[in-house]
């Protein structure tokens, strides 16, 4: 169970972080990615425990470090697609409203 805290502690900061470094960050909350990072991490994990790789000797370190990585990728993946994808709509609704 200690390693299922320490993959929300580190996903949620891994999404905080990402959502700091975006330069598009103004485009969307600052708790979507970490709660995007956070989902991602505490799945991976529920699959990696499900699948039996928690206890075993020489696997213990999976569950560790795979949903970390899987939420962080999750991160940066969703602030990459939204950021770009809103800031199109944004400036295809203000040419929109300037053009009328």
């Amino acid at each position: 169970m200690l390693s299922l805290v320490i993959v929300v502690l580190v996903t949620v900061a891994a999404g905080f972080i990402v959502w700091a470094n975006d330069k598009r960050h103004a485009k969307y909350g600052i708790l979507l990615p970490a709660g995007v990072a956070t989902v991602a991490g505490v799945l991976a994990w529920i699959i990696c425990m499900a699948a039996g790789l928690g206890y075993q000797p020489g696997l213990t370190w999976i569950p560790w470090v795979l949903p970390m990585v899987a939420g962080a990728a999750a991160a940066v993946g969703v602030s990459a697609f939204l950021g770009r994808a809103r800031s199109k709509q944004d400036t295809q609704r203000l040419t929109a409203a300037l053009k009328m």
